[in-house]
């Protein structure tokens, strides 16, 4: 069964998707939660479905401590899930192709640096967009720059605000990224 780590820093939404949906499965299992901030929620959503955690600074995540700690787990597949830290060198070049991460815009559209959460859902009303969606993309050394494995798109309406467009983000987030995830795991020449 191929194992999956999955890098979040917040609510923990995606990850205890990802979680239950792979406990159903025979194709991959989460190994561990690996988060930066020891208060988020992600924690309790793990702990609750009997998942390991591993809280980090951002210094062990820049110096390798972070790095040897997921080799411990031999993971086959590294997911961000809502992972707000730019992810080190170390780790992509240890891990090449098996770094994923999801990001709440079509990109290359509303990507980069501060381009997380509401901010990309403001960014994307303040600019009338008529549609807007997730990219699933592989992690390299720049913020939201890897190539891209899997986008989903939804159509917005003219009174849409950033509320609402993060649900229905959230919506696509939840039914497409454990598939698409799953579909890496089986496409063994992937990784």
């Amino acid at each position: 069964m191929k194992k999956i780590l999955i890098f979040a820093s917040g609510s923990g939404t995606n990850a205890e998707n990802i979680i239950n949906f792979f406990a159903k499965k025979s194709t991959g299992t989460v190994v561990a939660v690996f988060t930066n901030n020891s208060t988020a929620s992600v924690i309790q959503k793990a702990n609750k479905l009997q998942v390991s955690t591993v809280i980090f600074s951002k210094d062990e995540l820049n110096s390798g401590i972070v790095l040897q700690k997921v080799n411990n787990f031999e993971p086959d597949l590294i997911v961000l899930a809502g992972f707000l830290l730019k992810f080190p060198q170390n780790l992509i070049f240890a891990y090449p192709n098996k770094i994923i991460n999801i990001h709440p815009a079509l990109l290359p559209k509303f990507g980069g640096k501060g381009m997380y959460g509401m901010n990309i859902h403001k960014s994307v009303v303040e600019n009338n967009e008529k549609e807007t969606g997730i990219t699933i993309h592989y992690v390299n050394e720049n913020y939201d720059e890897g190539n891209i494995i899997f986008q989903q798109s939804v159509l917005l309406a003219d009174n849409e605000t950033p509320e609402s467009v993060a649900i229905k983000i959230h919506t696509l987030e939840q039914e497409y990224f454990p598939e698409v995830i799953e579909k890496l795991l089986t496409a063994t020449s992937n990784l």
